[in-house]
Parts: C-alpha cells; structure tokens; sequence
C-alpha cells in the first residue's frame, strides 16, 4: 500500500475522468492535476455519492465555492462511483463542483487512503500552486469532515508560506 503524501511533498500527477453541472447540462472531461499548476486544488476524497457525511461534505464545499474560489483555488470530489452516479447526485443536490471517478481506486491507492470495505478513507488534500502537498486530513472512521471555512484558512495560508 502507498503511503499518504507528506506535506512539503510533491505529489504524483493523474488523470481522471469526470463532470461538473453547468445549469441543466453535466459537463464531462478529463482532469489533469499538473494542469491547474499555478493555482491550488483541494483534492476532497469521500466514499460514495448520496451518502449522508457524503452529502453533507459535499454540499458544504459546493455552499463554501465562492469562499474557497477567492483564494484562486479549484475544487475536486473524487469516489469510486461511475460518472453517471455522479451526475445523479450532483443534479439532486445542485452541486457545483466537479465530481471526479477513481473507479479503480489507483489516484486513492497513489494517496495511501484506500480502506477495506468503504472503498476509501474520507481525507481532502491541499495542494499548493507548485504541486507541492500543503495540508491534509485523512479520516480514520469518515464521519466527519474539515467545512468548507477550515479549508479557506489553510488556502490563505498559502499567501504566507
């Protein structure tokens, strides 16, 4: 098993299909990590769409987007579920964050989260503008998750470091 990137740390890019509800359409494509170089992302690996620490982290993260954008980042969701669960879940909730599939688990695997059973450790990664690994939670149980304002914090330490 890989282990979990440390902080200061690049992390190893990938590619990874997925879409994001623009009105009434969901738009799919592929997201490169080494293509948002020059800007930060929050990675927010989470288990299974319509779950409800899921949904609630989710949709946390889709209210915190203007607050979370402000800081020039962009947002990811990453599970194992298929596209189109993605676009059912985003459409049921008005998510507005690009939802992103790890069917097989390899980007999970690359972090050192997966887990048995669940699939994969809720955990959310903050990767600085370099590529370098600014600050992360991973979960040991998933029940909770840092809101949406926990991450703007560490997004503007950024502008510090």
């Amino acid at each position: 098993m890989a282990r979990t990137p440390v902080v200061k740390e690049t992390v190893g890019d990938f590619s990874l299909p997925g879409g994001y509800l623009d009105e009434d359409r969901f738009v799919r494509s592929d997201y490169v990590l080494s293509a948002q170089r020059g800007a930060p992302v929050v990675l927010a690996f989470y288990p299974g769409d319509n779950t409800p620490v899921c949904t609630a982290q989710l949709c946390s993260y889709s209210d915190g987007l203007e607050s979370l954008q402000s800081t020039g980042a962009t947002v990811w969701g990453i599970s194992p579920q298929t596209l189109d669960s993605h676009e059912r879940f985003a459409r049921a909730r008005g998510l507005r964050i690009p939802l992103l599939t790890d069917g097989d688990r390899e980007v999970t695997r690359s972090f050192g989260i997966d887990a048995p059973l669940i699939g994969l450790r809720r955990s959310v990664f903050i990767i600085a503008p370099d590529g370098r690994l600014h600050w992360k939670r991973v979960g040991t149980f998933g029940a909770t998750f840092p809101p949406a304002a926990t991450l703007s914090r560490h997004l503007l330490d950024l502008d510090s470091s």
